[in-house]
């Protein structure tokens, strides 16, 4: 098993990234990042890559007339790493299907709900205002239904009396940086695979909710 070649897309601050950069220094994953690329050059997450020694590309999608001449630019730049695995780490674009098609099977995000719950924004505050009794956040394989794809692992937090959007937040935050670099290192490990729509964790197919980790 060869180490498996990564990349990162960003628009922010990457604390998804660098929770995976330091499982990645701790051994605990057999693959390294070959870049990190942010549509915004402001992004702290290129501080963090240039920090761990990734080398660092910024792709503004403003200098695009629209999506899609973006996202044939974006895949060209991605593909010049030849990379196994392409990480949605806070990259707050909605990607195009052809762009999504190409990296099917090999494409990840991480979103802050349960899901199929609360596709989309302020998932923290809709899961209090629902009155709901947990929430948590959710690694999944994108498809071109936005927050649809196959659910590779969830990881539930209880809401507490009292809380609101930014305490449930961080909460699901801490979360957010385990399952990731779990989810690429069974990724990079050949322990996981999409097959016909379907997640398959050590040869065995999931459930649709995906693996349910606990602490």
């Amino acid at each position: 098993m060869s180490d498996k070649r990564i990349v990162v897309l960003i628009s922010g601050s990457g604390s998804n990234l660098q929770a995976i950069i330091d499982h990645l220094a701790q051994g605990n994953i057999p693959g390294r990042i070959s870049a990190v690329i942010s549509n915004k050059a402001d992004a702290y997450g290129l501080t963090r890559a240039t920090n761990a020694g990734i080398e660092t590309r910024v792709l503004s999608h403003r200098e695009f007339a629209d999506r899609e001449h973006f996202d044939t630019a974006l895949q060209e730049l991605i593909d010049s790493f030849e990379p196994d695995l392409v990480v949605l780490a806070g990259f707050m674009r909605i990607l195009t299907p052809e762009f999504v098609r190409h990296y099917a099977g090999r494409l990840f995000n991480i979103h802050p709900s349960l899901l199929p719950k609360y596709k989309g924004l302020h998932t923290h505050q809709r899961a209090i205002d629902a009155g709901d009794r947990e929430h948590g956040c959710t690694v999944h394989f994108v498809t071109e239904e936005l927050d649809g794809g196959p659910l590779i692992v969830q990881a539930p937090v209880a809401i507490e009396p009292g809380d609101d959007a930014d305490s449930l937040q961080q909460r699901v935050h801490s979360l957010e940086h385990r399952i990731y670099p779990l989810a690429v290192e069974w990724f990079c490990r050949d322990r996981l695979a999409l097959r016909a729509g379907s997640v398959h964790l050590d040869g065995t197919a999931l459930p649709a909710s995906g693996f349910r980790y606990t602490e």
